[in-house]
C-alpha cells in the first residue's frame, strides 16, 4: 500500500454515485469474498472438528488449512496487489470482466476442493495464483518495476505449493502432504514481513504525529533474510536444534523490528494499532516455531500464531483501511472496525494461548476461536459490503 494517498469523505455515504463497482478494482471482489469465505469456512471447520460434517477428500485438518491459506488469504494477497499494483506501476490491473473471470476461479476452486474430483481441484485450485502472477507481471514489466517483481515469483511459488500439496495427498508426488503448507505458510510469512516494513512505519508516523516510528535498512535485510533461511531448511527438511536455532534468531531480528517502530505510541489509533498487533505475532510465531523444534510445545500452536495471530490480524485491518481509502472514506476506524479488530486479536490469543496453557480445553479453545473470528469478519463484511459494491463517493475511478 505504499503510495496509497488518504482520501477525506466527501458525501454521506447514502449519497454515494449510483451503480455498481465490484469489479472496479481488485481489492472489491477478493475482499469481500475472502470476508465471506472466511466466515463459512471457519464455521464449516468448526462443525468438522465437532463431528458434524464429513471432511472433503483432503484428510483431517487439511481441508482447514489449506483454505485457509490457498482460498482466505490467498484471495486478500491478490485483491491488495492488483490494488497496490495499480499504483506501483500506473499501469491498469485487471479490472471489469477479466477481474470477475479471476474471482469466479477463486471461487470454482473453494467449490471443487469439496468434492471427490481431485485432479479437478488441484489444477483449478493452482490456475488461479498463476493467472494471478501472470495478470500482475504484465504492468510491472511495463512499467520496468523491479523492486516489484518478486511478488509475481511470489504467487507462481504459492501455486507450486499448492500443486505440490494436491499431488502429495493423491499419491502423485513423493512428498508429505504437509510439505506444500509449510512451505506456503514461509512464503506468507516472507510477504507479511516485506509488506509490514514497506507500510507500517509510514501508517504510524502519518497517523500518529510523534510517533517516531524508524526503519532501520540493516535489521530489515538481517530480519528478512532470516526468514529466507528459514524457509530453505524448510525446503531441505532441516529440523531439530538447528531449525530451532534459526527460528529463534529470526524471531529476535522481527522483535527488534517491530520494537523500533514505536508500537506503544499507537494504541490511540485503532487502524494503526491493529497493523502493529498484527506484526506481533510474527516474533510469536518465529519464538513458538524454536519450542516446538525442541519438543516443548506442538507445532499448532506456531501455526496458529503466524495464521489466526499474525495474517487474521494484518489481514483485517489492512481490509479496513485499503476499503476506507479507496472508496474515498476517511481513514479512521469506528465502532465496527474496532469490534471486528478486538475480536479476530482475541480469537488468535485463545486459539494460541489456551491450548499451551491447558491443553484439556483444546476443543474449547477451537469453538471460541472460531466464534470470534466469524463474528469480526462478518462485521467486516455488514460494515463493508455496500462500499465495495458502489462506486466511490468522491466519484473517482477504482
Amino acid at each position: 500500500m505504499a503510495g496509497f494517498i488518504p482520501l477525506v469523505e466527501h458525501r454521506n455515504p447514502a449519497e454515494a454515485p449510483p451503480g455498481t463497482a465490484l469489479f472496479a478494482l481488485g481489492f472489491r471482489p477478493f475482499y469481500l469474498l475472502a470476508a465471506l469465505f472466511a466466515v463459512v469456512s471457519i464455521g464449516l471447520w468448526a462443525a468438522q472438528v465437532a463431528g458434524w460434517l464429513e471432511h472433503s477428500y483432503l484428510p483431517g485438518p487439511m481441508w482447514h488449512a489449506h483454505e485457509m491459506l490457498f482460498g482466505f488469504t490467498l484471495a486478500v494477497v491478490v485483491g491488495f496487489l492488483f490494488t497496490a499494483g495499480r499504483n506501483w506501476s500506473n499501469r491498469p490491473t485487471p479490472v471489469g470482466l477479466p477481474l470477475a473471470a479471476l474471482a469466479v476461479l477463486w471461487l470454482a476452486g473453494r467449490v471443487l476442493v469439496v468434492t471427490p474430483y481431485a485432479w479437478a481441484s488441484a489444477l483449478v485450485d493452482a490456475a488461479f495464483p498463476l493467472a494471478a502472477a501472470l495478470a500482475l507481471a504484465i504492468p510491472f514489466w511495463a512499467a520496468r518495476q523491479q523492486r516489484n517483481y518478486f511478488f509475481v515469483g511470489v504467487l507462481a511459488l504459492m501455486g507450486g505449493a499448492d500443486l505440490a500439496l494436491h499431488l502429495s495427498v493423491m499419491g502423485m508426488l513423493n512428498l508429505p502432504a504437509f510439505f506444500g503448507l509449510r512451505i506456503a505458510l514461509d512464503i506468507v510469512l516472507f510477504v507479511m514481513a516485506v509488506m509490514a516494513g514497506r507500510v507500517i512505519p509510514m501508517f504510524t508516523n502519518n497517523g500518529v504525529p510523534g510517533a517516531g516510528a524508524e526503519r532501520r535498512p540493516a535489521l530489515d535485510r538481517a530480519a528478512l533474510g532470516a526468514v529466507i533461511v528459514l524457509t530453505l531448511a524448510d525446503t531441505l527438511g532441516i529440523d531439530g536444534l538447528p531449525m530451532a536455532a534459526i527460528a529463534f534468531v529470526a524471531a529476535a531480528a522481527h522483535a527488534l523490528r517491530w520494537a523500533w517502530w514505536k508500537p506503544w505510541r499507537t494504541l490511540r489509533v485503532p487502524i494503526v494499532w491493529v497493523l502493529h498487533a498484527g506484526y506481533g505475532w510474527i516474533p510469536i510465531h518465529l519464538a513458538l516455531r524454536a519450542a516446538t523444534e525442541l519438543g516443548a510445545v506442538g507445532s499448532s500452536a506456531a501455526t496458529h500464531a503466524l495464521t489466526a495471530g499474525a495474517a487474521g490480524t494484518l489481514i483485517i485491518g489492512m481490509m479496513t483501511r485499503t476499503s476506507r481509502g479507496h472508496t474515498g472514506r476517511r481513514l479512521h476506524a469506528d465502532a465496527f472496525d474496532v469490534a471486528a479488530y478486538l475480536a479476530v486479536v482475541l480469537a488468535a490469543v485463545i486459539r494460541v494461548a489456551l491450548p499451551i496453557a491447558a491443553p484439556a480445553l483444546t476443543m474449547l479453545a477451537i469453538v471460541l476461536s472460531a466464534g470470534l473470528w466469524c463474528a469480526g469478519f462478518a462485521l467486516f463484511a455488514i460494515r463493508y459490503a455496500p462500499a465495495l459494491i458502489r462506486p466511490r463517493l468522491d466519484g473517482l475511478p477504482g
